[in-house]
């Protein structure tokens, strides 16, 4: 995708502050500090759009991010919220599984996960619901450039057995340092949308040519 315009939305807290426009909705989900801002950066081709927060954790909104007139990327709390009580944990729990399975306009969930670790519990059990739930996922393993590339395949393998990944679905390995995924992750996003059929080739972003718009963002996770 040839990104010209991507702009911060809405921190949305609940139902009635989510966009009424239909357009496709992609999530990101992952632990606090996996690299989901970084990601959206990346992918949009910005340095600045998605900022991380400072206390990582503490974000309790759906951030909406509006690329193209065309789709939004939809950053959900990161997982596993050390540094709040059980009730808001909770709290935080019942409304993004609300997100997860009654929005109509979400297409695809990314979750992310760090290349150099083996997944965590959260990890494993946002990964075992989605799939329970028959919520469409992509699993992105974050950070490749931490580790070298002689070992990507190796820490993979330990990520999805782990998560007990079904082959049959994608996984990407991702560094928002490098570009490495970038194409190979929209190639699966449009796909998941309904734009194209997977093994397209992509019109690369030209980032001389693209007309950025960069609205006031809040800080994600």
């Amino acid at each position: 995708m040839k990104v010209n315009q991507a702009e911060f939305i809405i921190s949305a807290v609940g139902p009635g502050q989510y966009p009424q426009d239909a357009l496709p909705e992609i999530a990101l989900a992952g632990r606090s500090n996996v690299g989901k801002s970084s990601l959206i950066n990346r992918m949009i081709s910005r340095k600045n759009l998605a900022r991380t927060s400072s206390q990582p954790g503490k974000t309790q909104q759906l951030n909406y991010y509006r690329i193209n007139n065309d789709l939004y990327f939809v950053d959900l709390p990161g997982y596993g919220y050390a540094k709040v009580s059980k009730t808001k944990r909770a709290e935080w729990g019942k409304f993004i599984e609300s997100y997860l399975l009654k929005r109509e306009t979400l297409k695809v969930v990314m979750q992310l996960v760090d290349l150099r670790h083996p997944p965590s519990k959260d990890d494993q059990a946002m990964y075992t619901w989605l799939k329970h739930m028959n919520v469409p996922v992509i699993v992105v393993a974050t950070k490749a450039d931490k580790i070298p590339k002689g070992k990507w395949q190796k820490h993979a393998k330990i990520i999805k057995d782990e998560l007990g990944f079904d082959r049959s679905e994608p996984f990407v390995i991702f560094s928002s340092e490098m570009g490495l995924g970038k194409d190979e992750l929209w190639e699966l996003l449009e796909s998941a949308i309904g734009w194209q059929q997977p093994g397209q080739a992509l019109e690369s972003p030209d980032e001389s040519e693209a007309n950025e718009k960069v609205s006031e963002s809040p800080a994600t996770d």
